[in-house]
């Protein structure tokens, strides 16, 4: 109708900002969950790859022994893979609840008391994969510095397998700090209880 009064446009562009800004923290608290579960699956798919990395070290082990050849240091290649694979699973088992859990202490506790026990055990639990990040970073460093060699026929600088070591204790370093900051925002973990009760 001419002559009404529109609405005028500054109005929009006001309401918008303050929904943006509303709208900020979650939407940087969904990316930041996305990069960190994409983080976790990247360790999960790394440590399946050097899983296989296992099977064909021995495979080719095996067949070398078959047909009277030795492939020098398949054996120490297949310990290299069988440890990179361990410490790279170790997050994306931790955030998908397979990990075995000792709760017979904190079952004994509900209500008031179960909330800070929780808290002081992931805080605890993330001091630990601190102290391991840490020394394992620091292994490679000395490794690195000292020049240490493979005592194995393969003569691999040792510095080069543990990097695997390290980026798997820092990777669960980031998974259990990120679970201490659910505890303590009293959001759920994730839980494989369902699935054991089930399999009981």
């Amino acid at each position: 109708m001419p002559g009404a009064m529109e609405r005028p446009s500054w109005t929009n562009t006001e309401n918008d900002g303050a929904l943006l800004r509303s709208l900020g923290p979650r939407l940087r608290g969904d990316d930041m969950r996305k990069s960190l579960d994409l983080l976790y699956d990247a360790a999960g798919y790394l440590a399946a790859f050097f899983m296989v990395g296992i099977l064909l070290m021995v495979l080719a082990s095996v067949v070398g022994r078959l047909a009277g050849f030795n492939l020098r240091g398949s054996d120490a290649y297949a310990g290299y893979c069988m440890a990179a694979a361990s410490f790279l699973a170790l997050a994306h088992t931790l955030k998908r609840g397979e990990h075995i859990r000792v709760g017979l202490f904190l079952e004994r506790f509900h209500g008031r008391l179960r909330r800070p026990l929780e808290i002081w055990s992931h805080a605890a639990g993330s001091f630990f994969c601190a102290a391991l990040a840490f020394y394992s970073v620091r292994l490679v460093w000395q490794s690195r510095a000292f020049n240490d060699i493979s005592q194995g026929n393969d003569a691999t600088p040792m510095w080069i397998p543990q990097i695997a070591m390290a980026v798997g204790a820092i990777v669960l370093l980031v998974a259990m700090v990120d679970d201490l900051v659910r505890v303590v925002r009293n959001k759920p973990l994730a839980d494989s209880s369902g699935e054991l009760k089930a399999i009981e």
